[in-house]
């Protein structure tokens, strides 16, 4: 690859699920892993092996389906039983990488690991050279290398790399750093490490600061090559540097830079909506690249310059980043080949089944709203593209509510074996009320953590966007629904999250943990 393309790592499926209420099922991280693969990410981070058997389990699908289409990853630790689980889970990938990871700063080694200087050297030679010997790309990872002394950083690299590490990541692992202190790192590096030209440099910022993209252009400009993100910055406590926002800073400013990246920049947003979908965790309205507004503008100073010129205020065009806005395309009378027509403009080629359940519920729609945005064919598409259990279906639902009653639902249900069951509840509202019959013909009693309800376009008969995230005692769950009728759309997503639950204990049930 040439120096000036920076190699996009991806680690959504390892670093950016470890974000608190963002966990993700099986099926959900490969569709999320092929979505990384078609916005053309160079590495998939796709988990930590040896965490857990639904972690290993994932790297090892993800491998096995889309090893031959980019390189995919595991972490490991400096343990040998670490490294082993990595390849076992990587080995069927005809491009596969192990990261092999080590502290290194004075807080860590004498709290953490309780290793001295010349234990961490050692450690590091033999693990990474464990590593180099089921796979030639290796990476290592200096943990919090920010806050690590500079002379002994230069001593850890240099010894990875003669072990053979093949990449080297200085990671910012607890957003200590500024650009000019993480720039100065990567350029000691670049001078003080005698056999730094036989690797790539990579970066890894976290945004306790907010300062991980930045931090990480810094990098670049010193002379990284590799750049470890996650889409939506996803991560642990104020997440990651943002996909999103490196690419699209490196590409606007291209004239600066003068590097490229190998991201196809109009699937930034529909990926970032996935993401958001899967994991439950929405996007701000404000958020650079992919927010609602990102490309709005109020101010009239501002519409009076984009109406005589676009880039007075506007210095990436919507459609660069897969921006939907609200065009008018279709009404109720629109046949199959224009909405086809439609879909594939928007980017989507779905298979016949899909393509028909998503027609109904465009003629569904049609029929209930006057006019039809891109974005409500996108909100139609997604729902029905996210791969879930479907173990109960609605049937039909009723709800009665208002001043001085007390709210009810009635709901019918049906099982995927046919079997037809009813019951009706009374709630705090009609949202509860549903909630509550629905867990009970479900059979499953959770805890909601989270619920949040959103416009998908304009208008009095906009679509309802319901977000739910349910806690199952220790498993995590996300349900999306949409409608014009927002109780509907609420229970849609209630539901979807009642299954993945219903799901995930039968699984539990059925099989025996994964060694």
């Amino acid at each position: 690859m040439s120096d000036n393309v920076i190699r996009i790592f991806d680690t959504t499926l390892r670093d950016g699920e470890q974000s608190p209420g963002c966990s993700m099922n099986m099926a959900e991280k490969l569709e999320v892993a092929n979505a990384l693969v078609e916005l053309g990410v160079d590495i998939i981070e796709a988990g930590f092996p040896i965490a857990s058997p639904d972690d290993f389990k994932a790297v090892k699908t993800i491998a096995e389906q889309l090893g031959d289409r980019t390189t995919i990853c595991g972490l490991a630790r400096c343990r040998a039983e670490d490294i082993d689980r990595a390849w076992e889970a990587l080995k069927h990938a005809q491009n596969s990488r192990i990261h092999v990871f080590l502290a290194t700063s004075a807080i860590h080694m004498q709290y953490k690991l309780k290793m001295a200087e010349e234990e961490i050297v050692r450690r590091t030679a033999e693990m990474v050279g464990r590593a180099r010997g089921y796979c030639d790309n290796i990476e290592f990872s200096p943990e919090d290398a920010s806050r690590t002394e500079l002379d002994f950083l230069c001593k850890v690299v240099e010894t990875a790399i003669t072990a053979g590490a093949t990449t080297v990541n200085i990671p910012d692992t607890v957003g200590y750093a500024t650009p000019s202190h993480y720039y100065n790192m990567i350029r000691t590096l670049k001078t003080q490490v005698p056999n730094i030209d036989q690797a790539i440099i990579s970066t890894h910022c976290h945004n306790d600061l907010g300062l991980a993209v930045a931090n990480s252009l810094a990098a670049v400009e010193a002379g990284a090559r590799q750049v470890e993100c996650t889409m939506n910055g996803l991560g642990e406590r104020a997440g990651n540097a943002a996909l999103e926002e490196i690419v699209m800073a490196l590409k606007t400013r291209s004239d600066y830079y003068n590097i490229t990246t190998n991201i196809k920049t109009q699937r930034l947003v529909p990926t970032s909506r996935l993401v958001s979908s899967v994991t439950g965790m929405k996007v701000q309205r404000n958020k650079a690249i992919v927010g609602q507004n990102a490309f709005a503008h109020e101010a009239g100073i501002h519409q009076h310059g984009m109406l005589q010129e676009r880039t007075t205020y506007e210095i990436m065009r919507p459609e660069d980043v897969g921006f939907l806005g609200t065009n008018l395309v279709l009404g109720k009378h629109s046949g199959r080949h224009a909405f086809q027509d439609r879909l594939t403009s928007l980017g989507y080629t779905p298979d016949e089944e899909t393509f028909q359940k998503v027609f109904d519920d465009f003629i569904t729609l049609a029929d209930k709203k006057k006019e039809v945005y891109d974005a409500d064919i996108v909100a139609l598409m997604e729902q029905r593209s996210h791969k879930v259990p479907e173990i109960w279906s609605m049937v039909s639902m009723h709800t009665s509510a208002g001043t001085g009653t007390i709210p009810t639902a009635t709901i019918e249900l049906r099982h995927e074996n046919g079997d037809v069951r009813r019951d009706a509840a009374t709630g705090d509202g009609p949202i509860d009320a549903v909630f509550v019959a629905l867990e009970r013909v479900v059979g499953v009693t959770v805890k909601l953590k989270d619920f949040d309800v959103s416009s998908v376009s304009s208008g009095k008969d906009a679509l309802g966007q319901v977000n739910v995230t349910i806690a199952d005692g220790s498993e995590t769950h996300h349900g999306h629904g949409i409608s014009t009728d927002v109780i509907e759309a609420a229970s849609a997503a209630y539901l979807q999250a009642l299954n993945k639950a219903l799901s995930q204990r039968l699984s539990n049930e059925r099989q025996p943990a994964e060694t």
